[in-house]
């Protein structure tokens, strides 16, 4: 199944009615666990750097939410946020600037050619990686664009049942994904001989998550992938599963997962 026409289809009804991107952003942070551990996470790093001004770069920012979130909650801050996609930070670019967000900025960069220079306190990288082949070299520019003392946050799907793969030979549910997922020895594989040091690892959808993205994620998609008519039906959906996705959501939050279908990779540069 490919996520990007689904995706399209959200980035061009918020283009069309912009006063409802954060009433959709809201609804992102509610229907994604992921958003949960994600945010969770980037309050605690906030607190490691005090009251001082820090640079976050939000890399591959896609409809522009996590910066939405820091530009809030993790004050004083300056935000550069980057995509691939133009039209989608066209998009975020006009909506942050007519909501007067004066510490936000966008750009278009691909991830794999960036040339920063220790320019940033915390880079922020959710979703993206499971999307690029030569991950080693966008690690790299990573550590290259950390101020020494920064932190890389990156959250993505895991080997451990990620992408909704959970033996040998199955293929990927998400169509878009070059890889299948990552381990916390996986991250450390690749992090460590670049010089990053590990700060916190954590696994998210074990049983009682991936439940909950099955039901409030995964089978909606797939009723919108056979026809678009399925958004007429998904309020009523919605209105009956709701609740136990929630709960179950609320269950794995809590958890201390041993393995997980999701993975939060918190590394630090000296």
């Amino acid at each position: 199944m490919h996520y990007d026409p689904i995706k399209d289809v959200f980035a061009a009804t918020i283009r069309k009615f912009p006063s409802l991107r954060v009433l959709f952003y809201k609804s992102l942070d509610l229907m994604f666990l992921r958003s949960w551990f994600v945010r969770r996470e980037l309050k605690r790093l906030r607190k490691f750097f005090g009251t001082k001004k820090i640079n976050i770069y939000d890399a591959g920012t896609g409809y522009g939410q996590y910066t939405y979130f820091m530009s809030q909650h993790m004050l004083p801050n300056e935000i550069y946020a980057v995509d691939v996609k133009d039209k989608w930070i066209k998009d975020s670019t006009q909506f942050f600037k007519s909501y007067g967000f004066n510490s936000v900025s966008f750009g278009i960069e691909d991830l794999t050619q960036i040339i920063h220079k220790e320019k940033f306190d915390l880079i922020v990288c959710v979703d993206v990686m499971e999307h690029i082949e030569d991950d080693v070299k966008v690690f790299q520019n990573y550590f290259n664009a950390l101020k020494p003392g920064g932190f890389l946050l990156i959250n993505t799907p895991s080997i451990f049942g990620g992408s909704d793969v959970h033996d040998e030979g199955e293929e990927s549910f998400i169509g878009e994904h070059a890889r299948d997922g990552y381990s916390k020895e996986d991250f450390v594989s690749k992090l460590e001989p670049i010089g990053f040091k590990v700060h916190n690892s954590l696994y998210s959808y074990g049983f009682w998550g991936d439940l909950s993205w099955r039901l409030g994620i995964k089978y909606p998609m797939l009723m919108l992938n056979l026809s678009k008519l399925f958004f007429i039906v998904l309020p009523f959906y919605y209105l009956i599963t709701l609740p136990f996705t929630l709960l179950m959501m609320r269950m794995d939050f809590k958890a201390d997962n041993d393995i997980g279908a999701g993975i939060i990779f918190i590394a630090r540069k000296d």
